[in-house]
């Protein structure tokens, strides 16, 4: 299977599993202190022969604070940022044209040395779909463990971070929000805390078109080069077989869509729910009960995402669950940069430990 592009370049540059750029990143003007970008090579064990081609070694973009630099002993909490459908690392970290760049997020936030400082990662998670949904499928890879177990492990061995649950996060936005929930509800000894940001995906039986002009586009895509030229929507619908129902006899995608010639398909339907987090958040509860905090948020105008998250935020009340939820004035992304910011690092400054670990 041809690799997308993108990895082709990444790959044809490794010597072996690991490659390392490093610079700074210009803070607001005037101001000194600016953090410092690492983009490394990441190998995933658990995706490693994968059914859609994509190459098993993962670009990681990673933000050291001003303050790695300057405190060359001192170990910081780590959040675990995840990207959107069709989003990169690199496009996260500015090195492509993208509505947000974190660094400079960061480095704004960070400019004065008064609020507490941490550690951000991303791994790339676009694939020949346009992304993994952070899911396990023999036709994306498992990238659950690879998140939560490998490149958690590659981090703290690496860097100087604080190596314990309480002192890690895990975010994201958009499918990264999804993949957060997804992710940290399995892992709560791994990431103490969660922020989800305008997260997609929740609710069961949604995004499913029934129309004859989204079948007629579904139906339509017949080779790799056919779902290059796809709409979102369509492009989405197969990123989600993709991960929710694999078929590893059916190629070129080795997926089943849950719409075949115009007919929705209930068993395909049955697998995708069974990957929404609100549909299965009762069999998850008790290790939600574990995190240390947990905090989400959509723009009102993000219809759908944020009647799933009031539907979450309803669920967690009638446990008793502690947690952060707002529906502010917004879209899926244009006040994303800001509250990353100001709410999503005073959540972390709140909730993790900084306790810096005796020798």
């Amino acid at each position: 299977m041809k690799l997308d592009m993108f990895y082709s370049s990444i790959t044809a540059l490794m010597a072996a599993f690991v490659l390392l750029t490093s610079f700074p990143v210009q803070g607001q003007k005037g101001t000194r202190r600016t953090g410092t970008v690492e983009r490394i090579m990441v190998h995933g064990k658990g995706l490693e022969g994968n059914l859609s081609g994509d190459s098993p070694d993962r670009e990681v973009a990673v933000y050291l604070p001003p303050g790695y630099k300057e405190n060359p002993k001192r170990r910081f909490p780590v959040v675990y940022l995840l990207h959107g459908f069709t989003d990169s690392a690199s496009k996260l970290y500015g090195f492509e044209q993208h509505w947000m760049n974190l660094p400079k997020v960061l480095n704004k936030a960070f400019a004065d040395g008064k609020r507490p400082e941490m550690i951000f990662v991303t791994p790339n998670a676009y694939s020949r779909f346009g992304g993994s949904m952070y899911s396990r499928s023999v036709t994306t890879g498992n990238w659950e463990e690879f998140i939560a177990r490998e490149l958690v492990a590659h981090i703290d061995k690496k860097y100087r971070t604080i190596p314990k649950a309480e002192s890690r996060g895990l975010a994201g936005h958009s499918m990264g929000g999804y993949g957060a929930l997804r992710i940290g509800q399995q892992y709560p000894e791994v990431f103490s805390s969660l922020y989800l940001l305008s997260p997609c995906c929740l609710e069961a039986n949604s995004n499913v078109p029934q129309d004859s002009a989204a079948s007629a586009r579904l139906q339509a895509i017949r080779t790799q080069a056919d779902l290059n030229r796809a709409d979102f929507f369509t492009k989405a619908m197969f990123a989600s077989a993709a991960a929710w129902s694999p078929n590893p006899t059916k190629p070129p995608f080795f997926l089943d869509l849950p719409l075949e010639k115009g007919q929705l398909q209930p068993s395909v339907l049955a697998r995708w729910n069974a990957n929404r987090p609100l549909a299965t958040i009762d069999q998850n509860i008790y290790n939600i009960r574990k995190l240390r905090a947990l905090a989400f948020d959509a723009g009102s105008q993000d219809k759908s995402i944020a009647a799933s998250i009031r539907e979450l935020n309803e669920i967690l009340n009638n446990y008793g669950i502690r947690h952060r939820y707002e529906e502010y004035e917004g879209d899926h992304i244009n006040r994303v940069a800001e509250r990353i910011g100001t709410l999503l690092l005073n959540f972390y400054a709140e909730n993790l430990s900084f306790e810096q670990e005796r020798k």
